[in-house]
């Protein structure tokens, strides 16, 4: 009988993407403070992918403390301009300003995720997109932010690559399921060679 998977994720696109492959799996967000580890994390040194896999653990591991005999999957996104690792923007006004710092200029989306069994950790894979964004104008700036707003607000770059986000843009070198937040392709692969999925 497979195990029971429980996405430890509140992200409606992590568990489609699941679902859509075949993935019987549950959601259950794991609340941790994530400025605070982030913010540590940064003051000892970490790389913005051992944050982005560090962020991923934390969250595999506080809910498969609670539910030990479940693989639980941990996941993270970090977006890292020339080794600055950027937020969630709290207004539209960080939003702005953190889109003319990515304009024009290459970035990358780290995309961890980790799994757990037993408060142990079995598996995990930090996927990564090179982006570029072209050098778009002060006014499609503003007239993107007040359009997309609600649908970027919860986005690392405030963009959504599947909707006006990709206008953005003048190149994407990688995965494209990394860019939304999960590498499916390595997690589908270690969940059908560990039995959990039909080969």
């Amino acid at each position: 009988m497979p195990t029971k998977i429980i996405l430890a994720s509140a992200s409606e696109i992590r568990r489609d993407l699941l679902r859509r492959a075949g993935v019987v799996v549950d959601t259950l967000p794991a609340r941790i403070d994530e400025d605070a580890i982030r913010a540590a994390l940064e003051s000892e040194g970490a790389t913005p992918r051992d944050i982005a896999d560090a962020l991923a653990e934390f969250k595999a591991r506080k809910i498969s403390e609670k539910h030990p005999d479940a693989l639980v999957i941990g996941c993270d996104q970090v977006l890292d301009c020339g080794g600055t690792v950027f937020s969630k923007p709290a207004d539209p006004d960080m939003a702005a300003e953190q889109l003319r710092q990515l304009r024009g200029k290459p970035h990358k989306l780290l995309s961890a995720a980790v799994i757990y069994e037993n408060g142990k950790p079995l598996w995990r894979h930090v996927g990564q997109v090179r982006l570029t964004m072209r050098p778009f104008s002060d006014a499609y700036l503003d007239d993107y932010l007040t359009r997309n707003w609600d649908s970027v607000r919860h986005a690392v770059g405030c963009y959504k690559l599947e909707e006006e986000g990709v206008r953005l843009f003048s190149r994407v070198e990688g995965d494209y399921f990394n860019v939304l937040g999960l590498p499916l392709i390595e997690l589908l692969g270690y969940l059908t060679a560990r039995g959990e999925l039909m080969q």
